[in-house]
């Protein structure tokens, strides 16, 4: 997606581009095709034209102060308490400016968190100066709500001003229960008990904010960026009305409440995402009849991109995520470390995740222009898009009754549920890729370190009286990430991992792109490709399986060459006890002549990639 500039003072004495002539040199290479073939579209059916022109009469989305960086946020979610206070030493000491408290059944905990009493709070604190501008977010769950209170009283135990420090109390019933599925309260129950802790902790000086609009819920569950928009403000506007309700001024109100996002691997849309909730918080906010202010915006790096496979890419994921969200205007960054999808980052993890934000600020200086994509004609466009969609469906939420409403009605799990399935096709056919586990797999790779520790053990969550579809987070690689474990049990019990055998036919010039092809198509699946010569003589070809011990056979070759010797070449891997035959390439009109010789799967692009190896497996299983 790029944009068409208009003043190009280098290039003056050449005649001007336009659009037009742009659109005849494309034609050309489309060659009749439908210019629609370049135009992508997004989740929520969002355009994504090829080229844009200068957007005009556009200014800069209002974020962060100017040139002032975003905190540095690390997680701290060691079970053992001084555990969790030495990881947080020493990234407050090497470059963090910021800590996320992650509670055990907390929203983002991913498996692990603090333990939400009393106890562990002021040993997790321990010589951590709150009241030195460090920033502090909690991350609570409903079995750790009373988190918040206990920092509190460490604060006020500690001789510390509340209003020095810089605490975000992560306050969010709605996103519990949406991740739970269920509320042990109605929504007339929660208010006053929000509403009560907001109050008794701006009474002791703290300044907030207090509760969190937490879009990470949609996202972590794999809804689209309109849903993730539209669901955050529609808690926004539920707890700024609770706010409202207990006697406090919207002013006041204004800065108690604050926003977190999923940022992704995709640039443009993360930062259009980023971009427009300030401006449909803006539109709230005078809608309120209240002058509008930055909405403080906490940015945690998506939990469902990381991937347990090839776990190094992770670190590009989340550099792209960063670098998005944070020329996007993002107050607050948390990279998730790139090993967390496996368990208990170790110190490299942790230190990569640090020094991510570190070298592009201090390195890139990405915080020195603020929005720099204000102008671009794409980005702004996308903005633009984004809020429309999102505030029509923060409309239906709000004529459903608002966010509890529309949560037990369904509205949200419902469109968040058609997303998935759209995205899970496209993951299963590898439109949507993910490097390391879809593409690109390594069946060496090394084991990864992570540490070892035994995750908090929680009580219920309380008597489910209200109860709705939950929204449970989901990592995308998750179904190639259990074929590829099925592939290292069967290493460890039998001494090797299931195998396909590559059928080369003709030379090299042949059929080296389609063998490289099955060759990252099958081993996605964890299944080993055993490669092979190029063979012309179908007796050779038989000898060679059988000599290689392997049931599965796949085809490799050019359609010239298919042709010619596909046939034969299938009907020599039969009779040498092939039990499955594939062919490397899109079917044609020869398809039922090379399935009457044996050939019993076609694996090409765009092809379902998930369900033709899961295919596999169970053809072995059944041998």
């Amino acid at each position: 997606m790029t944009s068409v500039t208009d003043d190009l003072p280098l290039a003056a004495e050449f005649p001007k581009a336009t659009i037009e002539d742009w659109r005849k040199l494309v034609d050309g290479v489309l060659k009749g095709a439908p210019f629609e073939k370049l135009v992508g579209k997004t989740y929520d059916g969002l355009k994504i034209e090829p080229l844009y022109p200068r957007a005009k009469g556009v200014a800069p989305v209002a974020g962060r102060p100017l040139a002032a960086p975003w905190q540095i946020m690390q997680r701290i979610d060691h079970p053992d308490a001084a555990a969790a206070n030495a990881q947080a030493l020493t990234d407050l000491e090497n470059g963090a400016t910021g800590l996320a408290l992650v509670f055990a059944g907390g929203s983002g905990a991913h498996g692990f968190g603090l333990e939400p009493s009393a106890d562990a709070v002021a040993k997790v604190l321990k010589d951590i100066h709150l009241d030195a501008g460090i920033g502090l977010e909690l991350q609570i769950g409903p079995q750790s709500r009373m988190a918040a209170i206990h920092v509190a009283e460490y604060v006020k135990s500690a001789g510390l001003d509340p209003a020095a420090c810089n605490i975000r109390f992560g306050l969010d019933p709605l996103a519990a229960g949406a991740v739970w599925g269920h509320s042990p309260y109605t929504w007339e129950e929660i208010v006053p008990a929000v509403a009560g802790a907001i109050k008794g902790l701006a009474a002791l000086g703290f300044k907030g904010p207090f509760v969190s609009a937490d879009g990470r819920v949609i996202h972590d569950a794999g809804g689209s960026e309109v849903q993730e928009l539209a669901f955050l403000l529609a808690c926004g506007v539920a707890y700024l009305r609770a706010i409202e309700g207990a006697g406090i001024a919207l002013e006041q109100a204004q800065g108690m409440v604050y926003a977190r996002l999923s940022a992704d691997a995709d640039q443009f849309l993360t930062m259009a995402k980023f971009r427009a909730l300030r401006l449909l918080w803006e539109r709230i906010e005078t809608a309120c009849g209240l002058t509008p202010k930055p909405l403080f915006i906490a940015a945690d790096t998506a939990w469902r991109m990381l991937t347990q496979r090839d776990p190094y890419v992770n670190m590009l994921r989340a550099t792209i995520a960063t670098f998005a969200a944070g020329l996007a205007g993002a107050n607050a960054i948390t990279v998730l470390p790139h090993t967390l999808a496996l368990g208990l980052p170790d110190p490299f993890a942790r230190r990569v995740a640090r020094n991510t934000q570190l070298l592009l600020l201090e390195e890139s200086n990405l915080a020195k222009v603020s929005d720099p994509a204000a102008g671009a004609g794409g980005i702004e466009t996308l903005t633009a898009q984004l809020c429309d969609a999102a505030w029509a469906l923060f409309q239906e939420s709000e004529k459903a009754g608002g966010a509890f409403a529309a949560l037990q009605q369904g509205l949200f799990q419902g469109k968040v549920a058609a997303t998935r399935k759209a995205r899970d096709a496209n993951i299963a056919k590898r439109r949507d890729v993910l490097t390391g586990a879809s593409e690109f797999p390594n069946l060496h790779e090394s084991a990864t370190v992570v540490l070892k520790a035994t995750p908090i053990a929680l009580p219920p969550y309380g008597e489910q009286k209200y109860k709705f579809e939950a929204l449970p987070p989901i990592r995308l690689a998750e179904p190639f990430e259990a074929l590829r474990d099925k592939s290292d049990a069967a290493l460890k019990a039998l001494g090797a991992r299931p195998k396909v055998f590559l059928a080369n036919l003709g030379t090299p010039a042949d059929f080296t792109a389609r063998a490289t092809f099955a060759k990252s198509f099958f081993e996605a699946g964890g299944i080993q490709a055993v490669d092979s010569e190029g063979f012309a003589d179908p007796a050779k070809l038989a000898a060679a399986i059988k000599a290689s011990g392997v049931a599965l056979a796949c085809l490799c070759s050019s359609d010239k060459v298919y042709a010619e010797h596909a046939e034969a070449a299938a009907k020599a891997l039969q009779s040498a006890g092939s039990r499955h035959i594939y062919l490397a390439g899109r079917p044609t009109d020869t398809e039922a002549a090379l399935r009457a010789a044996g050939v019993t799967g076609f694996v090409f692009a765009g092809g379902d990639a998930l369900a033709t190896l899961q295919d596999a497996y169970r053809r072995m299983e059944q041998a």
